[in-house]
């Protein structure tokens, strides 16, 4: 496909853009050993919204208030409650820390945590549902929806690198600075509220007034 090359640009240009998915990698690599189960379950998030925008849902959420409104106070109100938590309990490295951890430690529920930050979000799939169709074109010799999908993977693949690589660096700058890790891993809390209620605040708005 002619445009994947050029998708594969502008897509690792976007991963780039810190956020929620950002702030998630830099507080599983302060608080775990391995930042896999959390970057695995982001980028299981991220294969769902492209099967999503594969079999045309996607069209169908977008064309919809009440399922957009829904699905966006869903994922806003997820980043918010993961925000209050990281900020109530702020990532700290400690060298006994292991993965073998139950309940919010296990590698279950990092990678849960992860697809939902992931999934969840309605800019994700908005994004999806306007960027992919145009790197992919309908008269060429393979399915459309397989190009979808060739590009959503192409995607995800940017974030496998652009995440680990920030969950892993965040461990080792800051592992030896528990003051500022402690700092940032606020940071990254309060950034996941902001962007939550900024998904909030911008579908009430995009509905405008009821009467």
């Amino acid at each position: 496909m002619a445009g994947i090359g050029a998708f594969w640009s502008v897509s690792f240009l976007l991963v780039l853009v810190p956020g929620a998915d950002w702030a998630y990698a830099i507080t599983a690599g302060l608080r775990h050993r391995s930042v896999l189960p959390a970057v695995g379950g982001m980028l299981s998030g991220y294969v769902l919204l492209t099967a999503v925008v594969a079999a045309g849902l996607a069209t169908a959420v977008a064309g919809s208030p009440t399922v957009l409104t829904a699905l966006t106070a869903a994922g806003a109100a997820y980043l918010i409650w993961l925000g209050a938590t990281t900020l109530a309990r702020p990532a700290v490295p400690r060298a006994e820390e292991g993965d073998q951890g139950g309940g919010s430690g296990s590698w279950v529920g990092r990678a849960a945590r992860g697809a939902g930050i992931s999934g969840l979000n309605p800019k994700a799939l908005l994004l999806f549902l306007a960027l992919l169709p145009q790197f992919a074109a309908r008269d060429a010799d393979w399915p459309f929806a397989a190009q979808i999908v060739a590009l959503g993977l192409v995607h995800t693949a940017n974030c496998a690198v652009v995440y680990t690589g920030v969950g892993a660096t965040a461990r080792r700058i800051l592992g030896a600075r528990p003051a500022v890790a402690t700092a940032v891993s606020r940071c990254s809390g309060a950034a996941m509220i902001l962007v939550g209620a900024l998904l909030l605040v911008e579908r009430l708005l995009a509905q405008g007034p009821t009467h």
